[in-house]
């Protein structure tokens, strides 16, 4: 038991107790200051831009307010310092399409695994792609191994016991240091453009569930997940045959979900499920009520009625349409798209539809 012995308050004093922990009143024209000193400082940038450094600062502001505490004010400042500065990093590369790896920190450079990365990693480079995997060894190394550090960037996170990066990621500029995983995340899937996962353990697992999850979910958008592993191995097929008899057969995934993984049975066919990926398909995004999809061929008339009559069940209203960019659009702007007024949910069923866009011979209009 606790030594505050404090009565519990009522509901109605839990409800005054939040009022009052909610922050002192904000100062007021606070929102016209931070416009004025925002602007003075970045007359160049683009009014929207500025839009959202104002909001950064009044944030910071409204959080010595609230009277968040040292730790609080520090969490929050660090993890915005470790965002920025992995931007800078991955915005000199903007354009270039990059892999995810992921794997356990204790493959032995001897073991299949590490022999499958390696290779996986090399071919995709010849493909023109990049990796990202952390600094560590094991699978890590091995993500840096293949490609070499020309192509590859170092996520490393700061643990007692992990102080240093592998021997070829140590010293690139690509190299970056992380003090909290939720940053470190966020740096792996805002970049990544598919991921691959090799057998590993607690954090493997992981980050493949939250990779899996957000795709699932619609926070992220939709990319090639392929698990890989070493010739002769079962950790793969062991796995999923767990998650189809424990999540899928009792309801708390669905069928289609599966269709947001790929068990990939060599290198070769890893790299060849992820280009397959991106044979038609381009990206997607959100445009008002439409999701729209970019499309790198125009599908013909015949194939656009053949993809509505099949995939109905993800549109909310309407049908699909072909068409050119959308009102609102900046980018792209030369890829048709195929938009519809999507349910917003049931992503292993778009994830089906891009399958089905990719496999889709010819087409030009």
């Amino acid at each position: 038991m606790s030594a505050d012995h404090t009565p519990h308050p009522s509901s109605s004093d839990s409800l005054g107790a939040l009022g009052h922990h909610q922050g002192a009143a904000v100062p007021e024209g606070l929102r016209r200051r931070t416009e004025t000193f925002v602007e003075s400082i970045l007359p160049e940038v683009d009014v929207t831009d500025r839009r959202h450094v104002e909001d950064l600062v009044r944030s910071a502001i409204r959080l010595a307010l609230d009277g968040s505490d040292e730790g609080q004010m520090r969490l929050v400042s660090r993890a915005v310092r470790e965002m920025r500065h992995a931007w800078v990093v991955f915005n000199a590369w903007r354009g270039v399409r990059k892999i995810a790896i992921y794997g356990s920190a204790r493959t032995p450079e001897s073991h299949p695994d590490y022999e499958a990365a390696r290779e996986f990693s090399r071919l995709m480079a010849t493909r023109e792609w990049m990796s990202i995997t952390g600094a560590g060894d094991g699978i890590m190394k091995a993500g840096h191994e293949g490609p070499s550090r020309e192509r590859a960037f170092g996520l490393r996170i700061r643990l007692p016991f992990e102080t240093t990066a592998n021997a070829v990621i140590e010293g690139d500029p690509k190299l970056i240091s992380f003090r909290y995983f939720f940053t470190r995340k966020l740096m792996f899937m805002a970049h990544a453009d598919a991921v691959a996962v090799c057998p590993g353990g607690f954090g493997t697992q992981d980050e493949l569930f939250e990779c899996l999850t957000l795709i699932q979910t619609g926070k992220s958008g939709i990319v090639p997940v392929v698990l890989l592993e070493g010739q002769g191995g079962h950790y793969w097929s062991d796995w999923l045959d767990w998650v189809k008899q424990h999540l899928c057969d009792n309801g708390w995934i669905s069928a289609e979900d599966l269709s947001l993984l790929h068990i990939a049975p060599t290198p070769e066919q890893a790299v060849e499920h992820v280009v397959q990926f991106y044979r038609r398909y381009h990206s997607a995004r959100y445009v008002g009520p439409r999701y729209a999809i970019r499309l790198q061929e125009a599908l013909s008339d015949d194939q656009l009625a053949s993809v509505n009559a099949d995939y109905a069940d993800l549109v909310d209203e309407g049908v699909m349409k072909q068409s050119g960019p959308l009102p609102g659009e900046t980018d792209h702007l030369e890829l048709t798209r195929l938009s519809f007024v999507h349910t917003k949910r049931d992503w292993g069923r778009v994830r089906q539809l891009i399958d089905a866009l990719n496999s889709i011979v010819g087409g030009s209009v």
